[in-house]
């Protein structure tokens, strides 16, 4: 018999077996230690889980556009660099644009490639023309200015520059810091396992100080799962 349960359409786990799951992926626990703590079998805790992972992707989709202050980069994830791979497309990784939006919040996308059309074209989506907008020297940024964001600000890190007053993008470089660092336990991953866990680091960090287990329920109280 079904458990009557308000998160999940065709649950055959109680609401407050659920409410405890996502109590634990609040806490970022991984689904071994899910799966000890609640007594749910390893492939039931990853089914749940893959389900919130996808709801808060769509929620970071959904996103308004960024405004005011923002900051742009790329990054790289994945397998150490191959010998002889250097730079922009290293071999064999992932390549992640962000955008982030100074005290405020982060917008990241899984990209083919770095030209200057791909990044661009994410930026004309996702920033609004008053902004003022920061990057590094990379020749992807060029012409920003001929599409419409008349403020636009560099750093050359080829010169060994990193911040010169407001000048920076130490922003969107510290939130790949805090996203490798939490991937990191996360290994063997496939190209679309990447991407829900790439959106739970921007949902975690722009919901960062909030009580992300009542924002959770809410999220898919409003979209039950499955």
């Amino acid at each position: 018999m079904t458990n009557k349960n308000k998160y999940i359409r065709r649950s055959k786990i109680s609401e407050a077996k659920f409410r405890e799951l996502v109590r634990y992926f609040a806490l970022d626990l991984d689904a071994p230690q899910i799966a000890m703590l609640s007594g749910l079998n390893r492939n039931t805790v990853n089914r749940y889980l893959n389900g919130i992972r996808l709801r808060i992707a769509q929620t970071c989709e959904q996103e308004s556009p960024l405004s005011g202050e923002v900051e742009v980069d790329e990054s790289f994830f994945g397998a150490r660099r191959v010998r002889g791979k250097r730079g922009r497309g290293a071999y064999g990784k992932t390549v992640v644009f962000g955008l982030i939006k100074r005290q405020g919040k982060v917008y990241t996308q899984i990209v083919p490639d770095c030209a200057k059309a791909t990044l661009q074209a994410i930026i004309r989506g996702k920033v609004s023309l008053d902004s003022v907008i920061y990057s590094d020297g990379f020749s992807s940024y060029d012409g920003l200015v001929d599409v419409g964001y008349d403020k636009h600000l560099r750093i050359d890190h080829g010169k060994n520059e990193f911040a010169r007053g407001r000048n920076h993008i130490n922003g969107i470089e510290g939130f790949w810091g805090v996203a490798k660092t939490r991937l990191a336990k996360f290994r063997g991953m496939s190209k679309r396992t990447f991407y829900l866990h790439l959106k739970e680091c921007e949902f975690r960090y722009n919901y960062r100080g909030q009580n992300l287990y009542l924002l959770v329920l809410k999220l898919i109280r409003q979209n039950p799962l499955f």
